[in-house]
């Protein structure tokens, strides 16, 4: 079978090749998809004939969002340090914890309940593809069943058990745990390993060591890098060619050069940032510097509770002083490139079919108009969700 999307007003291909810019824009254009994948793109007079047909109705039609971080296996909320936060605590991790017992205490269906919802929440929002951390078991059996849990919902899971040490185990301990027994349980359900290279977490010779196993496990490295403060989570992740290095608020010149200079992507976060009242990332002078840069929710019960890749475009926008078409091209074709995928973010041919479509002409409307819910029509693999 197959479907002609037609009437779009304004469509985002993120392939420069098809249409205008680097978003590859088109206008009065079509796109016909067979299978499950993008068969065919152009001007909607020139559309060839399909089984069936959506008119768009001048609609703006984009890639999928692909939500490259977030953290949806947990139980439990942290509504009252949220409020704290906002009457002038600080922010400093330590609400980790309450989520790691609450997690361990649930069932398996409780935790299936909470990503389920928390996934055809995001799904709403327009995203078609999002990765799962683990991270709130921190305990041999429970990072192996966050993952196998995760690992429903997304082909995109991270082992991340190497969070913060436990209560009750030294830094050293545990690193020895993560890399062994931990690794060896988690790594069949985990593409990706992780780790909070940061203050109060893991030092530099710590998190080496973690993504060092991991890669020899088989899994790919990618770090939470320079959040709470200047460090060497950027560093590290550059040199051992991480997809990506997330947060990235505190960056020196070397730091930006580094990413720059590299494959690896940063991956902002926004959400947390105006989860915690803290200061944003220096977008401007990453994209003005070369470096690649994705934008993604970070969806966690305690820094950054959002599931809306369409919020964290207009933060990017009013707060990282990014352009409407810098910040959509990120959360679509820079999320892709910090999972490492070149079948999604884009609809150029053979790319898969997710497609939204927003009640509005533009892209821009995302910024423009923060907080509408303008996302009206969500195809995954070319199917109505």
């Amino acid at each position: 079978m197959s479907l002609l999307i037609t009437n779009l007003g304004e469509l985002v291909t993120n392939d420069p090749a098809l249409g205008r810019g680097p978003l590859g824009l088109l206008h009065d254009a079509a796109l016909v998809v067979v299978d499950g994948r993008v068969a065919w793109v152009g001007a909607a007079a020139t559309a060839p004939a399909a089984d069936e047909r959506l008119d768009a109705a001048g609609r703006a039609g984009l890639p999928g969002f692909v939500d490259s971080h977030t953290h949806l296996v947990f139980a439990g909320d942290r509504a009252a340090e949220f409020a704290a936060r906002m009457a002038g605590a600080p922010y400093t991790g330590n609400g980790i914890h309450a989520t790691v017992a609450a997690t361990r205490a649930a069932s398996d269906d409780e935790l299936r309940a909470g990503i389920g919802r928390l996934r055809r929440e995001a799904l709403r929002q327009g995203s078609t593809t999002v990765e799962i951390k683990s991270g709130y078991g921190l305990s041999v059996a429970d990072e192996a069943r966050s993952l196998r849990i995760a690992r429903e919902y997304s082909e995109e899971t991270t082992f991340l058990g190497a969070h913060v040490v436990p209560d009750g185990s030294t830094a050293d301990e545990y690193v020895a745990l993560v890399c062994g027994a931990m690794l060896a349980a988690a790594a069949p359900y985990a593409r990706w390993v992780d780790v909070f290279c940061e203050r109060n977490a893991f030092d530099a010779e710590q998190s080496r060591a973690v993504l060092t196993a991991g890669v020899a496990a088989g899994l790919a490295p990618r770090v939470h890098a320079n959040q709470l403060g200047p460090g060497p989570g950027v560093q590290l992740a550059v040199e051992l060619g991480a997809a990506s290095a997330d947060h990235c608020t505190h960056l020196s010149d070397v730091d930006i050069a580094a990413l720059a200079d590299s494959s690896t992507v940063a991956t902002l976060l926004p959400g947390a940032e105006f989860g915690t009242r803290s200061g944003y990332p220096p977008a401007r002078a990453l994209l003005d510097a070369g470096a690649t840069v994705a934008l993604a929710t970070d969806c966690n019960p305690g820094s950054s509770y959002t599931s809306s890749m369409p919020f964290c475009v207009a933060l990017a926008v009013r707060e990282l002083r990014m352009t409407p078409a810098e910040a959509v091209w990120a959360a679509t074709a820079g999320g892709a490139r910090a999972l490492r995928r070149d079948d999604i973010g884009h609809l150029g041919v053979e790319a898969r079919a997710d497609v939204l479509l927003l009640d509005a002409p533009s892209h821009v409307h995302l910024a423009y108009r923060p907080g509408v819910p303008l996302v009206c029509t969500v195809l995954l693999n070319g199917e109505p969700t």
